[in-house]
Parts: structure tokens; sequence; C-alpha cells
């Protein structure tokens, strides 16, 4: 097993502070002397965590592979393709979410998912695609020739959080689970 070290939100907690520190160019050292295998950032549309300048530098300088989760928006294909990291993983991206919350809509957004695909694999740069983990999904994603895929958990490990730990007790409770103990086992 391989480990990935996603540093976006070095940037995103840069952002808060409005200043330029901490660096998130400052974590590659660090990840790759703690064991790292692979660092990760997201290049979102708004730029509110990680901006083209901080990718540029980290896809140039990591000495790990670099995997930059983005949209399938062209224009943010296009600025990834000539960042040229190891991978890319398109996923699903709404201004409204504070971290992506589901998985790319493969059904819905075939073609355009596809053509991304095709001018990533042009420039030589993997493709996994971030989807929900149903079969239906992994269907699609074989027939997209991509080389990984990644699942979302995040339904998974919301159930857990309120199964085992205080999180139905805190002002972040997730009111749609708010249910008995046995019901939450029957949703996974």
């Amino acid at each position: 097993m391989l480990l990935g070290v996603n540093i976006d939100h070095i940037a995103v907690l840069r952002e808060a502070r409005k200043i330029n520190d901490p660096n998130p160019l400052d974590a590659l050292g660090i990840c790759k002397l703690a064991g790292a295998d692979q660092i990760t950032i997201h290049l979102r549309e708004d730029r509110r965590h990680i901006h083209d300048n901080d990718a540029k530098r980290i896809c140039e300088i990591s000495a790990l592979p670099v995997n930059l989760e983005c949209s399938i928006n062209e224009d943010i294909i296009d600025i990834v393709c000539n960042m040229k990291p190891m991978r890319v993983t398109l996923v699903p991206e709404s201004r409204e979410e504070v971290t992506t919350e589901g998985g790319l809509d493969l059904a819905s957004n075939f073609e355009k998912i596809k053509k991304a695909v095709k001018k990533l694999h042009e420039n030589e740069i993997e493709v996994s695609l971030f989807i929900d983990p149903n079969k239906e999904m992994v269907k699609l994603s074989s027939k997209l020739n991509v080389e990984w895929i990644e699942l979302h958990t995040g339904t998974f490990a919301n159930v857990y959080a309120m199964l085992y730990s205080n999180l139905s007790n805190t002002h972040h409770t997730i009111p749609e689970l708010e249910l008995t103990r046995e019901e939450l086992k029957k949703t996974t």
C-alpha cells in the first residue's frame, strides 16, 4: 500500500490567514521525509485553496509524483495539461461545498469526461476518476480507459462517525443521519 498526502489544506489555512504562510511548497520535503509516495493538490475553479502558481511550482519541484485534482472544466484541463502532473484525478466541483461531497456523475457527463480524459492522455498524464462506490460508475469508468479510480467513501465515513464517535452530540451533527444505531447500521 502506498501513501498519498493531500497538502491542499495547508493552502486553506494560508488563505484564511491572508498571508503567505504556511506555504504548501514547504510540505513537499516534509512529506517525502515522512515516507509519502505521492503529493495530492486540488486546483479549484475558484482558486480558493491552491493557486495556479502553487500548482505549477509543486509540479515542477516535487520529488514525489503529483496527483492534481480538478474539475472537467475545459479551461482548467488546459491549465493542468501545461503543468504536467503525473496524474490528474477528475472530481465534481461545486462552489457551495467545503470539500468534495460526492463522486463524478459519469452518466450525465460522459462525453465531457471522455474529452477531458483524451486531452490528458494526449499530454501523457495518467487519469483517475473520483466516483461513487457503485457498479454503474465502475463500469462507466472502465469505458473511459482511465488508469485509476478513487471511490468516494464520505457516506460510509459519516455513518461510521455517527455510530462510533460523539459527532451526533456536536454542532457538526449530520441531521439526515440522526437515526437509531440499528437504522444507521442498515444504511451501509
